[in-house]
């Protein structure tokens, strides 16, 4: 367990639909090229290149988008779940919601 992943109350990772998506993605290029049997042929030659390389070779670039793919969500629900929660009313000590004396958020100006 890495030390970004805080555990759950019962002290088990939590599986998320984000996180078994970004699962598939990491297993699909691995199954597809394990199974060996599904692209033992010469036929069909690609630009001269039997098949049994050329797959091989576009798995290599297939296998870098899923990887990616994975990356982006995974991290974007680790950063969903680090984001504070936002509060809902006013956010200045006045209680008008405009952020400051004259509306600006501190910024000055004005006039």
């Amino acid at each position: 367990m890495s030390v970004s992943d805080p555990p759950s109350a019962a002290g088990r990772r939590v599986i998320t639909p984000s996180r078994v998506v970004a699962g598939v993605c990491l297993a699909i290029p691995v199954v597809a090229t394990l199974w060996v049997s599904s692209y033992a042929r010469a036929t069909p030659a690609f630009i001269g290149i039997p098949f049994f390389y050329w797959y091989q070779m576009a798995w290599v670039i297939v296998s870098a988008v899923f990887t990616a793919a994975a990356y982006v969500l995974v991290r974007r629900e680790e950063r969903a779940r680090r984001r504070p929660v936002s509060t809902v009313g006013p956010t200045n000590a006045e209680g008008d919601g405009a952020g400051g004396a004259d509306g600006l958020n501190g910024q000055g100006g004005g006039a």
